[in-house]
């Protein structure tokens, strides 16, 4: 059994083993178990605990009950039942939903029983839990609210998330890196530097950001354009809404109408929130018809895409409803898209490098077992992918290959970084569709004069620039380079009296175009600079009667401490050098 299969197993019988637990301490006609899936480094299970309130302070308990009957689980009994029997046997609204559905669906109905416990399962465990889960590699992690179903219109469950693993080693180096976490949580840091806000009124996912988070948001989105016309890119613009009939010709409405918020027009036309780009920039592509000799087209765009994620998955600037891309589509000829492909990866590589995170290439391919998932033929399909390892390859790079990750449309490289605390985030994309020109009908006119079906291919750096920041603010714990720092030098007069040459050597900065503040509040001097610590100010100049007298500035930097006095030249000369080579 392979790795992954095997942490899954145990994570998924652990699940089941909380259940068995908290029936015990709550009892079982008390409560009301649901259903509690494996995730990303455990597990969790929903439960109806009848109005009772649980607690962190109750997960010692429940995990203290789930190792006394760890080792009574030494094996599983499946059953198959029929609808009845299995509505008569769990009798609560949560399973019986489950149980309709799945005989809706016509599958088999299957429970799972170890250590005298029984619950709805498809399977999935390991066979001897008490000889194959390690009592110290799990604990019970927290305790959050969570709507049934994740539909806020039902009703509020209990969730009690675990952690698990193979080993206790692999759980303390977990739990550590939590703990690190927990201290670099974007939503903490980016409120206290006063990068972004969220309103009730405006509506939960739905992210503000303040003049200093919209800075961020430009200089990020600055680097990318700057990068990407340095290859040829050109700006495009598109609406925000469109009729649905783009999505249905995409194929985007079929797969994904349940996640698009829709607008009724009164002349009763049916238009939605863009929940992607790519389909209106096949548009502005298809406006003419082009020659081969003026190919590729490459079009970028950065812009707002809309999807009705539930509430209960939002979280900070990491999954939001509002979603700015750094989107663009090149529309080349086939024999182009390697060349194409590899300005792309170039300027993935360079701009992840600049913040230090370390990159690895996943390629993620269709599914040849399930077809139907798909747009396009088999052969359509092996060719794209064909291409994309040459890529990789051609960069001297090896790469993890994962069936079944495509996007419906085509394949793609999907670039894993390992952010400070040894973390692993997907985070830009390049993919290669031949789909979609078919669907449109998408050519150029070769050298013999005839229409040539050219491919398409996205190429998303940050992807969602809230998915990126919140990376970003975690990986660097908000200490940005003075780049992109919102605040890269603040000026800071020890007295009253130092205020006037504080305000021009302040009026000096800002005219060289560099983000500056004055602090000449009537406060102490040891105050301003942890103010200026506490923001995380990459540099700040005090200014004081020595610094007066001998025309210059004293620099410390938050990074390497005090930098002594320097003229106001010498000072603008190392700034302006510093954020022009992002360092």
């Amino acid at each position: 059994m392979a790795k992954e299969e095997k942490l899954h197993n145990i994570r998924h019988t652990l699940a089941h083993l909380l259940a068995a637990a908290v029936g015990e301490i709550y009892k079982f006609d008390k409560v009301k178990l649901t259903l509690g899936p494996t995730i990303e480094n455990g597990f969790y299970y929903d439960i109806d605990f009848g109005g009772e309130k649980v607690t962190d302070a109750n997960l010692k308990k429940i995990e203290d009950v789930m190792r006394k009957k760890l080792p009574k689980w030494t094996d599983w009994k499946h059953k198959e039942i029929s609808q009845d029997e299995a509505l008569k046997f769990f009798q609560n609204e949560y399973k019986a939903e489950l149980i309709n559905e799945i005989a809706a669906r016509g599958e088999k109905i299957t429970t799972y029983t170890s250590g005298g416990f029984t619950d709805l399962c498809r399977g999935g465990h390991v066979k001897n839990p008490s000889k194959e889960i390690a009592p110290d590699a799990f604990k019970l992690d927290r305790v959050a609210g969570a709507y049934w179903r994740g539909d806020e219109k039902n009703k509020m469950l209990t969730r009690i998330y675990g952690l698990a693993f193979e080993t206790k080693e692999e759980l303390d180096v977990y739990v550590k890196q939590q703990e690190e976490a927990s201290k670099r949580d974007h939503k903490k840091i980016g409120q206290g530097l006063d990068l972004f806000t969220f309103s009730d009124l405006v509506g939960a996912g739905l992210p503000l950001f303040t003049p200093k988070g919209a800075v961020l948001r430009e200089m990020l989105d600055d680097f990318v354009w700057e990068l990407r016309k340095k290859v040829g890119y050109e700006r495009v613009d598109i609406p925000h809404i469109t009729k649905k009939e783009l999505y249905e010709k995409s194929g985007h409405w079929e797969k994904f109408k349940d996640d698009l918020f829709k607008i009724n027009t009164r002349e009763g036309h049916v238009f939605a929130m863009k929940p992607m780009n790519c389909p209106h920039h096949t548009q502005i592509y298809n406006r003419r018809q082009w020659s081969y000799k003026e190919l590729p087209q490459r079009y970028a765009d950065t812009t707002k895409v809309y999807r009705d994620e539930q509430t209960g998955e939002l979280n900070g600037l990491a999954r939001v409803r509002s979603i700015t891309q750094d989107d663009a589509h090149v529309f080349c000829r086939q024999k182009d898209a390697g060349e194409e492909m590899g300005k792309i990866y170039n300027i993935v590589k360079i701009f992840y490098g600049s913040f230090g995170f370390v990159l690895k290439p996943r390629l993620s391919l269709h599914d040849p077992k399930n077809m139907k998932a798909y747009l396009g033929t088999e052969e359509v399909w092996v060719d794209s992918e064909n291409a994309l390892r040459k890529i990789i390859e051609q960069n001297g790079e090896t790469t993890t290959e994962v069936l079944g990750e495509a996007a419906f449309y085509g394949p793609k490289i999907d670039f894993m970084a390992k952010d400070a605390i040894g973390r692993e985030h997907q985070v830009a994309t390049i993919q290669l569709d031949m789909n979609m020109p078919e669907r449109f009908d998408l050519f150029c006119i070769n050298e013999k004069g005839a229409q040539e079906r050219i491919v398409m291919i996205h190429a998303a750096i940050m992807g969602s620039i809230e998915r990126f920041l919140s990376i970003l603010i975690e990986h660097t714990a908000g200490v940005f380079p003075l780049w992109l720092a919102p605040v890269q030098l603040k000026v800071i007069p020890v007295r009253s009296n130092h205020n006037e040459y504080a305000g021009e050597v302040f009026e000096m900065l800002k005219e060289n175009n560099i983000r500056a503040e004055l602090d000449d509040a009537e406060v102490n001097l040891g105050t301003k600079v942890r103010s200026a610590k506490n923001d995380k100010i990459p540099y700040w100049i005090v200014i004081g009667d020595k610094e007066i007298e001998a025309k210059k500035v004293t620099l410390e930097s938050r990074d390497s401490g005090n930098l002594g006095q320097m003229s106001q030249e010498e000072l603008l000369k190392k700034i302006l050098e510093e954020i022009k080579n992002k360092k």
